[in-house]
């Protein structure tokens, strides 16, 4: 059973989510507890690997399919090495993307079916999904102009379209998964956002102290 609390980020690419797990960093260690932060795909040797072959837009040929088991592996990785270690030592993880990612990316926004990813990932992750949620909500074109094109890896140098998919695939994951996900606009200043994130987040992690 663990004893810390799970909290991740997802949204469309540049819309901030590095800036806010940064931020609540700093809020959860002020609070007395200890926090790890951490990043999907990657935060492991192993991940990180499969992370360089997902990003580099060498692999413009990849199929969904195979985009999606790479994801779920690295992601497994993440999980057993990682993030119950963490769990089960009481630490509060912020991760930036999990799950819902795969499902805005590879299922609404390529095509894949629901369950298929859904399960293949609930297994990856021996069903270690979080505590809650934040999805951080922005146009598209906005977010990726955020980013700018200099060095866009593989997923940043698809066309707007897809982008615009994987946004309307992050609020209906969050239709479906209203008592974990919560949407915040994106479109604020970071403090405002880190305001409204905190506002749900200090009284669950409270209870932790």
């Amino acid at each position: 059973m663990k004893r810390g609390y799970f909290i991740t980020l997802e949204g469309p690419d540049g819309v901030g989510k590095t800036t806010q797990i940064a931020r609540l960093f700093n809020a959860v260690q002020k609070m007395g507890l200890h926090a790890l932060q951490t990043r999907e795909p990657g935060g492991t040797a192993i991940g990180d690997a499969v992370r360089q072959i997902l990003l580099n837009p060498d692999y413009s040929r990849m199929t969904t399919l195979t985009e999606a088991l790479l994801y779920a592996a690295s992601r497994a990785q993440l999980v057993q090495e990682v993030i119950k270690p963490a769990l089960l030592d009481g630490k509060v993880v912020l991760c930036d993307r999990f799950i819902d990612s795969s499902l805005a990316y590879q299922v609404f926004a390529g095509g894949l079916d629901f369950d298929f990813v859904w399960y293949t990932n609930r297994a990856a992750v021996t069903d270690c999904l979080p505590d809650r949620t934040f999805i951080l909500n922005l146009d598209p074109q906005v977010g990726l102009q955020r980013r700018g094109k200099t060095l866009a890896d593989r997923m940043e140098q698809k066309p707007l379209a897809y982008h615009q998919r994987v946004q309307k695939g992050f609020l209906a994951i969050a239709e479906r998964f209203p008592e974990r996900i919560i949407v915040i606009d994106a479109n604020r200043p970071v403090e405002s956002i880190f305001s409204e994130i905190w506002s749900y987040l200090e009284p669950a992690l409270a209870s932790l102290r």
